[in-house]
């Protein structure tokens, strides 16, 4: 590359990344077994519903992950979508720990997909297509299984930090005026 082809990437990426830093996006952490049989897991931010009918949804794997041997060939995968309380697992995934699920507490969902506990939801899905997205492979999977558990504010990404998200407070209503009764008569 050279240096005016370095610019102009420059000039393009930087905006595009500081744009995107202003996106608030939930975070999970996505979930396949590995050739060997051991769990894999990766935190993800870039979940997204495709369509409801068929249901559809993705996420996008940056192909020079540690991991994309094993999610980028997973028939199966599973996505526990964090609250709030659970930025700790999500720096454990997002990071190059060697095992990040030794002495995690998880389950087997459908499929024998990891699944992660106290999360707002998880979900099962089979792999169905996968289309290329420059540095990065957009994976695209049908679900097969899932439970949404809520009731707690979820971990969001925003501004390169992890924060909660509460529910925007609602302006108080005016009292609900009654309408007059009539008198008989």
């Amino acid at each position: 590359m050279t240096v005016s082809q370095a610019s102009l990437a420059s000039s393009v990426i930087d905006p595009l990344r500081a744009a995107f830093g202003q996106y608030a996006t939930g975070v999970g952490v996505v979930t396949a077994i590995s050739a060997d049989g051991s769990p894999a897991g990766m935190t993800i931010n870039s979940l997204t519903s495709v369509s409801l009918d068929p249901p559809l949804v993705l996420w996008c794997l940056q192909r020079s992950s540690a991991r994309f041997s094993v999610f980028a060939g997973a028939r199966y995968f599973g996505v526990s979508i964090l609250a709030a309380h659970q930025e700790r697992l999500a720096r454990r995934f997002a990071a190059r720990h060697p095992a990040p699920f030794r002495g995690l507490a998880w389950s087997r969902g459908a499929h024998g997909v990891p699944l992660l506990p106290g999360t707002l939801g998880q979900l099962v899905c089979r792999a169905v297509r996968q289309a290329d997205g420059g540095d990065h492979l957009i994976i695209i999977g049908a679900p097969v299984d899932g439970e949404v558990t809520g009731g707690r504010p979820p971990l969001v990404f925003f501004g390169g930090r992890y924060h909660s998200a509460l529910p925007a407070a609602r302006p108080a209503r005016p009292p609900t005026m009654l309408p007059a009764r009539r008198s008989a008569g």
